[in-house]
């Protein structure tokens, strides 16, 4: 299952996007306001949950200077990425999309699609406003 949130522009560089995803605390910053847990669990990993969704542990796997991280699920139970892309378009001003991949069984692709597609839009709005 592959799903992707709209591209966003934002009025920052690219290394500054880039920046303040690499450091792992400030996803809490950009969460939905239907958090209703966020723990940081060392310099690259935290544990997350939405109402109504289990407790999701992720950690940062990749990251390419300045135009893509990579964060993976911390658990083989819930096999997926994360994957943030920035795209520098001039020096205070990038476009940002995330794109969710993940291998799952028929039910369980139908049961989280939907909750999945509105948590990475909500991360692409609020990281306008950071």
């Amino acid at each position: 299952m592959r799903l992707e949130s709209p591209e966003v522009e934002i009025s920052k560089s690219q290394k500054e996007i880039f920046d303040f995803l690499a450091s792992v605390e400030n996803f809490e910053k950009i969460m939905p306001e239907s958090i209703e847990k966020f723990e940081l669990l060392d310099e690259e990993s935290f544990l997350f949950q939405l109402k109504g969704m289990p407790v999701l542990k992720l950690q940062l796997k990749e990251k390419s200077d300045f135009s893509q991280l990579v964060l993976g699920a911390k658990s083989e139970k819930l096999p997926f990425t994360l994957t943030a892309n920035i795209n520098e378009i001039e020096a205070n001003s990038s476009k940002f999309q995330l794109v969710f991949e993940g291998e799952f069984n028929a039910m369980m692709s139908m049961m989280i699609k939907s909750p999945i597609k509105k948590f990475i839009h909500t991360l692409s709005e609020n990281i306008q406003k950071i």
